[in-house]
């Protein structure tokens, strides 16, 4: 495979991710799917980021992303521990 197709797949396995967190964090659902809203929403938080807070910014959406990382892994172990309900 070329190098620029390889880039290319990582390129889109990495939007497709991003697109995945937008998901998982229900802002498809809140915003009724969107895409303007959703797109100010980026906006807005961008601003935040580029402002003079953005470190104390960052750190509680960092904080704040992991904690929901572990409780959906936390979730998937609980998941996967139970066995499925017989029909």
């Amino acid at each position: 495979m070329r190098s620029w197709q390889v880039e290319r797949r990582k390129r889109t396995r990495h939007l497709i991710e991003l697109g995945g967190l937008v998901i998982k964090a229900g802002l498809v659902d809140l915003t009724g799917g969107n895409r303007s809203t959703i797109l100010g929403a980026l906006f807005w938080i961008a601003e935040m980021l580029e402002g003079n807070q953005r470190l104390s910014v960052r750190e509680l959406w960092t904080a704040t992303g992991k904690r929901a990382f572990e409780a959906d892994r936390a979730q998937k172990r609980i998941d996967q521990s139970v066995p499925p309900l017989p029909r």
